[in-house]
Formats: C-alpha cells, structure tokens, sequence
C-alpha cells in the first residue's frame, strides 16, 4: 500500500476531499518524524510505538582494505506492534 492508498481510503472513509485527506496524512506524518527528531516515543494505540534508538560509535574495519576506521553514533527508529496489532495479526 502506497500513501496515495491511504489518502484514498481517508478521504472515502470521511467524506472529505482527496486534497483535505492529503494534508490530514501528511500531517500525521510529519508529526512523527518531529517527535522522532526531539527523541520523543511516538505511542499510537491500537498500532504500536515508534522509539528512537540510538547506536553508539565504534571502531569498525573496511572490509576492502582492512583498514581500521571509526563508525560515527547513528540514529534509527524503531516500531513495536501493540497488542491489538499482534492480535489482529494472529488471530
């Protein structure tokens, strides 16, 4: 499923304009990624929870030339299904 998907199926689902349903899912997604880039745990129930986690610096190898070199911290989000998706998911 494709966001345009989702903006179909918000729109129908409302009542509203495809344009309206635009904006209210690019909404939503934008508000995620802010409160994933202020570290924020994003909690939507009935779905899951998206938790920013973050891995450390260290010291890595070229696999080319095995060269020692230093690997910077990195950021990921991370989901977590609640439990009405998992038991959705297996019913």
């Amino acid at each position: 499923m494709k966001t345009m998907d989702v903006i179909d199926r918000v729109a129908e689902a409302t009542g509203n304009s495809k344009a309206d349903a635009k904006t209210a899912v690019e909404t939503v997604i934008s508000t995620i990624v802010e409160a994933a880039i202020r570290g924020e745990e994003i909690n939507l129930h009935g779905l899951g929870k998206f938790v920013v986690k973050t891995r450390p610096a260290r010291q890595g190898r070229n696999p080319a030339t095995g060269e020692s070199i230093m690997i910077p911290t990195s950021h990921s989000l991370r989901f977590t299904q609640g439990k009405t998706l998992k038991d959705a998911l297996n019913p």
